[in-house]
């Protein structure tokens, strides 16, 4: 019964996945349609998951107390940033960017549906290959979902610049829609606005403060080698044939996140070189462990790795930017911006480290 719930859970999450990366491209193309084929795919996916968190949390089946919290209040958040969503765009019209209130109570009750079902998985299944790689990919979904803001830019470049070529990809009604919010006839200023509507410091330090700190919580979550660099490597190999389907299907296209990949690969160097965990205790003879409090060496350590290994991850994802943007292009990126994701990526590698650090036994 654990393993069709969970299977159910991936085929989920595979169609949300599928009408999220659909719908951004879509709305690069087109004005917003509520029952757009995108939204129906996503749709589709949530109403699974809200079947498959009833059932659940009603019979307790592949769960504990924190995986059907998590889960029920991941897709309550879902569910009620849905109608919040539509009505601010009856309100306000169209939304132009994927950085806004109502998108990030979507993603935010995402994130927590799939903590939970990460959490659920993990607990009720035995340890071995298929438990390592079906984890590997509920955390890619994760990754996905962290990312898929970011997109805005990544479309949003390319738009412009089709624009500038004079061969825009959106259709005339989405750009006049779009300028007449800003009150403005279609010029060059209105798409940038439609396009390209946050800073230059936004791309740049949310990969760094938040999907290089997923990569980290993974590898401390699934705990194999390189897990961090094989869920970047399948989500941009995701992004890249999802690249294929859209562009073929005249769709607009997007710049996926190589950059990531060095990022990625930087966090499993740094667990590989310079583990911060003490080793394994002995099991004692009584069958009892007494935990005492880990030393303050062991403690330093953990908090010196971990800011180490933010500031090699993080400059490894600021040099992979610069030669991406240098041979393929990439949106606008403030360096400077990296510090400030950085610094997050270092908090929240502590935080991660001190509270996954076993205990020493006696």
């Amino acid at each position: 019964m654990v393993t069709a719930v969970y299977r159910l859970w991936l085929v989920a999450f595979t169609l949300k996945m599928l009408g999220s990366t659909w719908d951004m491209s879509w709305h690069f193309k087109w004005l917003r349609d509520d029952f757009a084929p995108p939204h129906l795919l996503n749709t589709a996916g949530t109403v699974l998951v809200v079947a498959l968190v009833l059932f659940q949390a009603y019979h307790g089946v592949g769960v504990d107390r924190l995986a059907k919290r998590l889960m029920v209040g991941g897709t309550a958040t879902f569910l009620i940033a849905i109608p919040i969503d539509v009505l601010n765009h009856r309100i306000n019209g169209l939304d132009i960017t994927a950085w806004s209130f109502s998108h990030a109570l979507l993603y935010l009750g995402t994130a927590f549906m799939l903590l939970g079902a990460a959490r659920g998985y993990w607990i009720s299944t035995a340890p071995g290959r298929t438990r390592t790689v079906v984890s590997a990919v509920l955390w890619g979904f994760f990754l996905e979902n962290v990312l898929f803001p970011n997109q805005h830019q990544e479309y949003g470049v390319l738009s412009l610049q089709a624009w500038d070529a004079g061969t825009p990809t959106a259709e005339p009604s989405l750009l006049a829609f779009a300028a007449g919010q800003i009150g403005r006839s279609v010029d060059r200023l209105a798409v940038e606005g439609f396009a390209l509507p946050v800073d230059s410091w936004v791309y740049p330090s949310w990969l760094a403060g938040a999907a290089l700190l997923t990569l980290v919580a993974a590898r401390f979550f699934v705990g194999a080698r390189w897990t961090a660099t094989c869920i970047a490597a399948g989500y941009l190999g995701y992004r890249l044939f999802a690249w294929m389907l859209l562009a073929g299907t005249g769709f607009p296209k997007s710049i996926p996140p190589l950059l990531l990949l060095a990022g990625a690969i930087a966090v499993d160097v740094v667990f590989l070189a310079l583990p911060a965990t003490a080793a394994p205790a002995a099991t004692p003879l009584d069958g009892k462990v007494s935990a005492r409090p880990a030393t303050a060496a062991g403690i330093g350590r953990a908090v010196a790795v971990a800011v180490f290994g933010a500031a090699v991850a993080t400059a490894a994802l600021a040099g992979a930017a610069w030669l991406q943007k240098f041979f393929i292009g990439a949106p606008p990126i403030s360096y400077p911006a990296f510090v400030w994701g950085g610094l997050v990526l270092a908090a929240g590698w502590t935080a991660l480290a001190l509270a996954t650090r076993p205990r020493r036994t006696t």
